[in-house]
């Protein structure tokens, strides 16, 4: 795997795609312990540091969990294939692992399971907070998206101002 820095990830996020459209009262998909292992993984995917909050503080997870219909038992199954090759490398689940070692866990998961918690990590960190990740607007305020806007001032368009964020609470200065 190649070394995902935090700047590509957020960088590629203003490609990723929204995934579907899920109602924020939708029912878990995932058990209590399946989503704290998610969480380890979009943990290693997005970590924060001391530019703001990563991935497991936004609600990606949540929003993972939210988004799982139709994949849910491919998900799940590989869900328990990375804590399996946890236990078998390191004989300890992945959740209590040390972070180089849940790298070298998710290294050698297998791509396509890999390739799709990281798609759902992005889209669940950046993505509209109705649905369940971007918690408080962590995600927004981490690469200074103000939020949505319905008719914005001319003076509100120039692209040398940092741009203002429609709404009043979850700022946290990133």
């Amino acid at each position: 795997m190649n070394k995902v820095t935090r700047r590509t990830v957020i960088a590629s996020a203003t490609l990723a795609p929204v995934a579907a459209i899920r109602s924020a009262a939708q029912p878990t998909a995932l058990s209590p312990a399946q989503l704290s292992l998610l969480e380890a993984i979009v943990d290693r995917l997005i970590p924060a540091d001391d530019l703001g909050p990563g991935a497991k503080e936004c609600g990606a997870a949540n929003f993972i969990d939210r988004s799982l219909t139709t994949e849910k038992a491919s998900f799940i199954e590989g869900l328990a294939a990375v804590d399996a090759q946890a236990q078998t490398k390191f004989s300890r689940a992945f959740v209590e692992l040390s972070a180089a070692d849940r790298e070298a866990v998710l290294e050698s998961s297998p791509r396509p399971f890999f390739n799709r918690v990281r798609q759902l990590t992005i889209e669940g960190t950046f993505s509209d907070p109705s649905y369940g990740g971007n918690r408080g607007y962590m995600g927004w305020d981490l690469i200074r998206y103000p939020g949505p806007r319905m008719a914005v001032k001319p003076e509100d368009q120039k692209l040398r101002d940092a741009a203002k964020p429609v709404r009043t609470s979850g700022a946290h200065g990133h």
